[in-house]
């Protein structure tokens, strides 16, 4: 397979620059390829998950932004994507934990805190709907 790092490369290039140019849903396609040719790469892993996640393919940008978690488990902004992604796949319990993962490990970017309190605020109200919540 000899050439097949520059070809992953320059599909890797091409699907940030679709990404970068709001085409998600190509980028991603782009991107599914260089991730194929390179399963290990976290770079092109990370680009795959965000173009997935960008595009609306929520339950596939959580697969991709939880390999990247097995491999790293301190990585924080792919313990945040994979909350986000698993909070707009429905499952705000699941996507509570990787938040607060995340916030915990770099409190200095608000944004993770503010997802968790996001996603917080869901489970109290579901809870409250669960419970007959009528005040």
């Amino acid at each position: 397979m000899a050439g097949s790092g520059a070809d992953t490369h320059q599909l890797y290039k091409r699907g940030l620059d679709l990404l970068g140019r709001g085409s998600p849903a190509a980028a991603a396609q782009v991107l599914e390829r260089a991730a194929a040719a390179e399963p290990g790469s976290r770079s092109v892993l990370e680009a795959l998950a965000r173009a997935q996640f960008d595009a609306g393919q929520y339950a596939a940008a959580a697969e991709s932004f939880r390999l990247i978690v097995e491999a790293s488990p301190t990585d924080d902004y792919a313990q945040f994507g994979l909350g986000l992604a698993l909070a707009r796949t429905g499952d705000p319990g699941a996507a509570a934990e990787h938040l607060a993962l995340a916030a915990a490990m770099s409190p200095h970017h608000r944004h993770y805190a503010d997802a968790l309190r996001s996603v917080r605020a869901t489970l109290r109200a579901r809870k409250q709907l669960r419970k007959g919540g009528q005040d």
